[in-house]
């Protein structure tokens, strides 16, 4: 059976003036991924080194929604996610991503050593997510790491009032209506911030890299 291993990092960590403060949040975060996507957790996403952490999963379809969730809930602070597709040699230990290794592993390692080397060349123009199948070149991957780096290009490109109605859309839908009583504005500053911050683009660009991945997955897992 195929899993899909996700190594998250804190950036700079070390740096943070509250770094004790940021770790309450990332436990908090980390406990509630753990209950809201139970079903789809092999292991569970704890803090392993440090400021890195990481988890198990055996399902493809809520890869980027885990991330993604994470990453709100800790921001502005930023982080680092690699993840890695394929087999576990170990034996899986629900209650923590500890111990377990195997290919999956490997190659989620790989993309945070890789997303390190990207940050001291490229600076702001590095990827923060990539995902790897250990020691196997699909141009599908290639794809969708490429797509990731376009959506983050789309974020970083976010004002702070663009960006947290994004959020209060993704997270809890409803009409423009609706949005803007949640925000406290107007409808019409709702449309205008999803309009510059590119929300459908952005959402059409999602939508696509889950569903190269559940892809990606089921192939896997037929073969």
């Amino acid at each position: 059976m195929n899993y899909i291993a996700i190594i998250g990092d804190i950036k700079d960590s070390k740096e943070l003036e509250n770094r004790s403060e940021v770790q309450q949040k990332l436990n908090c975060a980390l406990k509630s991924i753990n209950e809201a996507y139970s079903t789809e957790i092999s292991s569970k996403f704890i803090i392993t080194l440090g400021d890195e952490f990481q988890g198990l999963l055996k399902g493809y379809g809520h890869v980027l929604d885990i991330i993604k969730y994470i990453q709100r809930e800790l921001y502005p602070v930023k982080l680092r996610f690699g993840a890695g597709l394929g087999e576990i040699n170990t034996d899986i230990f629900h209650e923590a991503a500890l111990g377990a290794d195997g290919p999956a592993y490997y190659a989620a390692r790989k993309m945070i050593e890789e997303l390190r080397e990207q940050e001291k060349s490229l600076k702001k123009q590095a990827a923060d997510i990539q995902i790897a199948m250990y020691n196997i070149e699909k141009f599908e991957v290639t794809e969708i790491n490429t797509i990731l780096l376009l959506m983050k290009i789309i974020e970083d490109g976010w004002s702070e009032k663009q960006r947290y109605t994004i959020w209060d859309m993704e997270q809890n839908g409803g009409s423009q209506e609706e949005c803007a009583k949640r925000m406290g504005t107007t409808q019409s500053t709702v449309a205008r911030r999803l309009a510059e911050g590119n929300y459908v683009s952005y959402i059409r660009v999602r939508k696509t890299v889950e569903e190269a991945l559940k892809r990606l997955g089921e192939a896997q897992n037929d073969n």
